[in-house]
Formats: structure tokens, sequence, C-alpha cells
């Protein structure tokens, strides 16, 4: 498997992943002239033409006979062409001596707090491909991606990950809350964000602060949850140094997870290295390699060790990275616990 840089060629196959991707995943709207769109600015940023503001770095997955099984990508800066908007979970608290009462009610605060952040998205798999190490690989990629080109993307990284729907691709969030501002189906505002149409938002959405206790049992159970398909990346960004800071989706309420940039481990302990062609040993371990090209990405996974400054692989790894002996390339473990494992 390679991770690429999407091309205006992949787009068929792109719009065909985007309608299996389900309600959720806003930025991968099965819609072909949106998709276009975003393919076309894709390529602008990484030809290096896009502003930060603009920047849309979107990945795929192919397998090496040129099949494409997944995307994920990344937003350099959210916030910056229009408002992005998430709830802050807060506390109230009543209390009365005389009455012996003390209550405490969390609150949703509509908030703009992580305008600037880069975002991780669009991260979407085929099920036939979620075998071996395809899923890390893909979600992973673009973390090191970041790492050789940190100047490209802002002071810290977060991702809204997916929040619980029913058996029916319905929010009991969306139907406690939302519906009552919007008057339409998850599904369809699901879309027009995903579409680029979010002034909707700051034209509907309530300014005050919500008591969660106004909202259905359902709805509150399901603040800050992730959906069951989603949980393995969420344990993955987990590993590699994300966190919940008290921020979620403000239709499903998916929490988001965020990272200084800096500080993420992949971005942190990854190096480079000299390219070594030979036989990796029973030493190697699955090291994700990156051929430091920015419009060239190639990204993949393989068995390799370290040795004295170099990264040691099979020809054929090289092959695949369009690289040769003696080349530079950004390597790190694939496992965050790797370089803990080593040193015990």
């Amino acid at each position: 498997m390679i991770v690429r840089p999407v091309r205006g060629t992949d787009l068929p196959a792109l719009l065909d992943l985007a309608r299996n991707t389900g309600a959720g995943l806003t930025t991968l709207p099965n819609s072909e002239e949106r998709l276009a769109q975003r393919v076309a600015a894709a390529e602008r940023t990484f030809r290096g033409e896009a502003s930060r503001a603009d920047a849309d770095y979107l990945f795929v997955m192919e397998t090496d006979a040129g099949e494409l099984v997944g995307t994920s990508g990344i937003i350099a800066a959210v916030g910056q062409r229009e408002p992005w908007y998430n709830y802050r979970v807060g506390l109230t608290v009543s209390a009365s001596r005389e009455l012996d009462v003390y209550r405490e009610i969390p609150t949703l605060f509509l908030a703009n707090d992580l305008t600037g952040n880069s975002e991780l998205c669009s991260l979407f798999l085929r099920e036939d491909h979620r075998t071996g190490l395809n899923g890390r690989l893909l979600a992973k990629a673009r973390l090191l991606f970041m790492a050789q080109f940190p100047e490209l993307f802002g002071r810290k990284v977060m991702a809204e990950m997916r929040g619980m729907l029913d058996e029916n691709g319905r929010s009991p969030f969306w139907e406690s809350l939302g519906r009552h501002f919007f008057k339409m189906e998850f599904s369809q505002a699901d879309y027009l964000t995903g579409v680029g149409n979010r002034g909707f938002i700051a034209e509907l959405m309530p300014k005050f602060p919500l008591y969660t206790c106004f909202l259905s049992d359902a709805a509150r159970k399901v603040i800050a949850r992730v959906h069951p398909n989603t949980e393995p990346a969420m344990t993955m960004l987990q590993a590699e140094g994300f966190s919940y800071q008290g921020y979620v989706d403000i239709f499903d309420a998916g929490p988001a997870v965020e990272c200084e940039t800096a500080r993420i481990r992949a971005v942190r302990d990854s190096q480079v290295l000299i390219l070594a062609t030979g036989t990796a040993g029973d030493e190697a371990e699955p090291f994700l390699i990156h051929n430091r090209l920015c419009e060239g990405a190639r990204i993949i996974v393989a068995p390799a060790r370290l040795a004295a400054g170099t990264l040691v692989v099979d020809p054929a790894t090289a092959r695949r990275l369009d690289l040769y002996a003696g080349d530079q390339v950004r390597a790190v473990p694939l496992a965050a616990d790797a370089r803990r494992a080593n040193a015990t």
C-alpha cells in the first residue's frame, strides 16, 4: 500500500468511496461537483500555490496495482475563511445552603476556540481493506507529512471524531437539539456542511449557553462519545498524544481531540535518515517511511531497521518510494510504543 497526494484522475474512484462513507464524514461528501473542487484545491495546495487559510492536503491510499481504497486529509488552518463552530462543554453550579441544594449542570457554549488549528479529516478505508497495517498507515501517514513540513501547519492539530448515531443513521443529540433550530434531517445538515455551506449555522444556532438537563437522556449520554466504527481511530490518536479538551461537534456531539503539533509522537520521534538497501533481518520492525517530497510524496509502511544513521530496507521498499540507496527519508516506528519497547 502507498499513501500519496490525490490527483485529478482519482475523482471517479474518490466519488465511489464517498458513496460508502455513511453519515458523519462531512469532509468527504457524496457530491461530484464538491469533490472535484476539493481535488483541484488539493492539487494547488501540494504545488505550494495555496495560502494556509485555503490549504487542503488530501491523500489517497492505493494498492500496488493502483486501486484506490482509502483517503485521509489535513486542513492546514480551520476557520480562517468562515467561522468554525464547536460546543465547549462547561459547568454551571447551583447551590443553596438554606434549601440544602447543590447541583452541577453541564452546559454547552457555542465557540470558535479551535480557529487556526490544523485539522485531521476525511479518514476512510474501504471495508474489505481494513486488515493488517493498512488503517494505521492511512491515518499516520499525514502525521509524518506534518513532521516533514511543520511550517505548513498550525501550532496545534485537532480532529473531530464521529459521534454516536443509531442504527438508522440518526443522531440522538441532533434529534434533541439541532432539529429544533434547523428543521431538517441530520443527514441534510451533515451534507450541507460537507459541501461548504456553513453560513446557516451562524444564522440559526442559538448563541446563549445551553443547559444539557433540557436535552433528552439519550442526547446527554452521547455527548463526547465516539461512534463504534471510529473507536480504533480514537485509540490511535490517543497513543500519538491527542486528548479530549472539552469540545464537541455541534451536530452529533462527537468529541474533538487535539495535540500540539510538535508533541505528536510521530512528529516528535521521526528522524531524517539515509536509505540503505539490503536485508532488514530479524531486528526489523514496521516503520512509517516518507520520501520527503511534497507534491510527489509517497508514504509507506515496511519492515526496516536502524543502522548507524541509515534505515535498512529491502530493494522493493526503495522502489515503492521511488528512491535509491543513499537518498534521504523521514521515518518513525509505526507503533507508538516501539521506542519504549526497544529501550527495555
